[in-house]
This record gives structure tokens, sequence and C-alpha cells, in this order.
């Protein structure tokens, strides 16, 4: 994997969160109703092509601090509404590869959960152990971009 540049990240792209749910907890997700997820690890895979570009993730960071409160998109309830964390971030700059890797993970427990302007069943994969969740979004990554970024740091 190659790592991409501040600009490069500025521009967007896709990326995939990695995410750590404690406990089995009930989480309302907008018009998707309320849904029980098991413990354990989640990806979630969007899109930064718009304006800000990856500013997106900083957003979903700052929910899951419980810094921020507006609930705009599906994830937002995942990560604020419940005790869930970001382990890690996958980036892809530039490439528009959001379905590819979605579809290269395992199958999501919400179906048209991140998923609501395409025709993807799920953008959200897992309850899965974190290290198998690791390695099939890097693999996913590997196929798919061919610029990835992995950030544990907290940026």
């Amino acid at each position: 994997m190659s790592t991409t540049s501040a600009r490069q990240r500025d521009a967007g792209g896709t990326y995939t969160l990695l995410v750590d749910l404690p406990a089995t907890t009930t989480v309302t997700v907008g018009a998707l109703g309320t849904h029980r997820l098991s413990a354990g690890a989640y990806a979630y895979t969007g899109s930064a092509l718009g304006p800000g570009g990856f500013a997106r993730v900083t957003r979903h960071r700052r929910t899951a601090r419980d810094d921020h409160d507006v609930r705009h998109w599906h994830i937002d309830s995942l990560l604020g509404d419940t005790p869930a964390t970001i382990d890690r971030v996958y980036y892809a700059s530039g490439a528009d590869v959001e379905c590819s890797v979605a579809d290269r993970l395992p199958a999501g427990p919400v179906d048209g959960f991140g998923a609501s302007d395409c025709g993807c069943v799920s953008h959200l994969a897992g309850p899965e152990p974190a290290d198998v969740l690791r390695e099939r979004a890097r693999r996913a990554y590997d196929a798919e971009a061919s610029t990835v970024d992995v950030s544990t740091d907290g940026r």
C-alpha cells in the first residue's frame, strides 16, 4: 500500500471506517428503523468526493467522540448513539470505488445502510473479529485502488 499526501486526502475519494462496537446494542437508523447490532468489528464504506473531500471522515471522528451531535448519514447513528469507536480508516484518494470495496466485504446486518444512493445491499459490513475485518478491508483496497492510506492516528 502506498501513502497519500495531505493534498490527495483533501481532494477526497473513498474511505472505509473500521468500527469497534464493544457491546451488543440497539440503534435507530433513520428510515431503516431500529436494529440490534452484536458486539464486534464493523466496516462502513463511504465516499467523500464532494466539497471538503475527506473532511467528512473528520466529522465522523467527531461524532464518535460525541463532539458533534447532528445525525445526517446512517453511520452517524452507529457512531453517535452507541459506544462505538473508530479503530482505523482506509483511504483511496481520488478513487470512486465505494461500491466495489463494499461488495468485497462481508454481508452487513442492516440492508440499505449507507447505500440509499446506489444499488448495493449495504455499505456496513460485520460483525466480524477485528483482525479478520482489517485483512478483508486491506485486500479490498489493494484490489480496487492504486493509492491507499491507512490511518490509526486519530486524524
